[in-house]
């Protein structure tokens, strides 16, 4: 196999690696009834103008017919971005007592300042009751994507 061939499947694989990030309580102290194990961004860093997925591996204590995920973004400590999802949308419900998956996959503009991003995500059940929250950084890569040119 050329050098190319060989540097052209690593380049691919590198792209679809999953890597997991520091993820942090919104408070230490509290109990949640959502407890997060980890959260995996794909790719990492995010390249702008292309897909990113956000998958985040969890478990409860009782099941959960519906909520809502919120989610706050701050570049250098500004909030810039807020946003409501559908829980239902993000995984399958009702939840069942156990562990479980949410995934989200966006795609950010173009033009998003590269650089690391704080996000802060709240899980809500049906009654807006707070199930979780979670604290967690995200790398928007310097390299411009295809959709720039």
């Amino acid at each position: 196999m050329s050098r190319i061939a060989i540097l052209a499947l690593l380049l691919v694989f590198a792209t679809i690696v999953r890597a997991t990030t520091d993820v942090q309580y919104c408070e230490k102290n509290a109990e949640y009834e959502v407890k997060v194990k980890e959260v995996n961004i794909s790719p990492n860093p995010i390249a702008r103008g292309e897909p990113a997925t956000f998958t985040i591996s969890a478990n409860t204590g009782r099941g959960i017919k519906g909520g809502k995920l919120v989610i706050e973004v701050t570049y250098f400590g500004w909030h810039i971005h807020s946003e409501t999802h559908d829980l239902c949308a993000e995984t399958t419900c009702p939840v069942e007592t156990g562990d479980f998956l949410v995934a989200h996959s966006q795609v950010l503009p173009g033009y998003t300042p590269p650089g690391s991003y704080s996000l802060q995500m709240k899980m809500l059940d049906s009654q807006k009751k707070e199930l979780t929250c979670i604290k967690f950084s995200i790398d928007i890569g310097s390299v411009p994507s295809v959709a720039d040119m």
